[in-house]
């Protein structure tokens, strides 16, 4: 695992014997279990990470036995924060270097972190700072417009009330970035909420010398955004982003395929977590890049044969919770089926949200390519368990006109061979949208 200058720079005040003893008697009890159980261990993290965590009384026990299983988020949050306390986070929580936060709980209940202040912000900035397409507009102090959930723009709200003038307004999250919605669902946008979002990004285009800006989003909100731009015929009143880059959650094949059609400039596909920072970005025709600086992952079938794997992922890239072997909860797949991280092509849902067939576990990218397939005018979908053995698809479009019967056809056979279950598509001229600004695709009988 690389590891920066700085963080080799916090832990050489230690003494190396004692770095090397921790290996040494992780790797000697690791032989030791093996011999007596004979029972495959799990992977013994590398040297710098035993270093960063053989303090921290979460880990004790595995560093004694030499052996690391997988880290569940409720392993994170018991006993916390005794659990991870040491006498160097002790020191940085009474300086400030070291804050207590909460994850934003949108795809799982919340989490409570300890991390430097602006630790997800600046890992935000650097990997822009450092990608092929973004980096140039980055440097050349193109501002960053964020077009995403409104629980994002309350807490920008709530930071800022705790420290008035810090930032040039309420929603601005420092003097590079402004967040823009006020409402939970994008859908509920009026004309005068659309048309005060356009001007207030004329007003940072028009803040560039170029009319540079970055737009950094949700794909459902941009592409809400664009759908009654185009309505009401504002698009005169655009100024087109020099980036799109979305962060946030799955992005649906004909959502991305919508946006591209609008919008001619880069757009980026970011992976991360609140607790993690980034891990992938995409460039060019959509391949993902490994951004691992202080990371390692590794990639462990879901179900043999599925080709889904959960994303495991050890991590030294906040030094007051390193995480070691923590199951993120995301799922991918590969190119080729293998648990070869290098291939992965698709950041496919949330593991807790697999649903279960009898042909093997279906993820929400593999109903999205069945959509795509069947309708590239399909926006929102959103799949409802009826029963044991029916279901109903739920489907918006983007010219908001139902679909022809052709299409249904199409889609409610594609559907019922995925999942086993017979399904029947409903047009809907809406989706709800769920309490954390984020959709749902799959909804369980109620």
């Amino acid at each position: 695992m690389a590891v920066t200058t700085a963080a080799r720079a916090a832990v050489s005040h230690r003494p190396r014997p004692a770095v090397h003893h921790a290996v040494h008697h992780a790797v000697h009890h690791a032989v030791r279990a093996y011999h007596r159980t004979g029972a495959p261990l799990n992977r013994l993290p590398s040297a710098d990470v035993l270093d960063q965590v053989r303090d921290i009384p979460l880990y004790r026990a595995s560093v004694e036995r030499g052996d690391f299983p997988v880290l569940e988020k409720p392993e994170i949050a018991r006993d916390f924060p005794a659990n991870w306390m040491t006498p160097e986070l002790e020191r940085a929580l009474e300086t400030g270097d070291a804050e207590f936060v909460l994850s934003t709980g949108t795809n799982h209940a919340r989490m409570q972190l300890i991390r430097p202040p602006y630790f997800l912000l600046r890992s935000y900035y650097r990997l822009w700072s450092e990608h092929p397409e973004l980096g140039a507009l980055w440097h050349a102090e193109a501002r960053r417009i964020s077009l995403t959930t409104v629980l994002a723009t309350e807490h920008v709200a709530r930071v800022n009330a705790r420290k008035p003038g810090a930032t040039p307004g309420e929603r601005w999250l420092d003097d590079r970035t402004l967040y823009l919605n006020r409402q939970l669902d994008p859908d509920s946008w009026d004309r005068a909420e659309v048309e005060r979002m356009l001007a207030e990004i004329r007003e940072v285009s028009a803040a560039h010398p170029t009319g540079a800006y970055l737009l950094d989003c949700s794909s459902y909100h941009l592409a809400h955004l664009a759908r009654k731009v185009t309505e009401w015929d504002l698009w005169d009143r655009f100024p087109r982003p020099a980036g799109i880059i979305h962060a946030y959650e799955y992005t649906p094949l004909n959502v991305r395929a919508y946006l591209r059609t609008h919008f001619d400039c880069p757009i980026v596909d970011l992976f991360g977590s609140t607790e993690l920072g980034y891990l992938f970005y995409s460039e060019g025709e959509g391949r993902y890049r490994p951004y691992l600086h202080d990371m390692s992952v590794e990639l462990i079938p879901v179900e043999p044969g599925s080709g889904i794997h959960s994303l495991i992922v050890t991590s030294i890239r906040n030094p007051y919770m390193p995480l070691v072997r923590y199951r993120s909860g995301d799922c991918v797949r590969t190119a080729d089926g293998s648990p070869d991280p290098e291939r992965i092509v698709s950041f496919c849902g949330r593991e807790k949200e697999l649903l279960a067939t009898p042909a093997g576990p279906v993820a929400q990218a593999d109903l999205d390519a069945g959509v795509a397939a069947a309708s590239s005018r399909v926006f929102l979908h959103q799949l409802h368990l009826t029963g044991d053995d029916r279901c109903e698809l739920w489907c918006t479009t983007f010219d908001g006109k139902p679909l022809a019967p052709e299409e249904t056809a199409e889609l409610a056979a594609t559907v019922t061979a995925l999942t086993g279950r017979t399904c029947r598509v409903e047009h809907r001229d809406h989706v709800p949208i769920g309490r954390s600004g984020k959709y749902a695709w799959l909804a369980a009988p109620q």
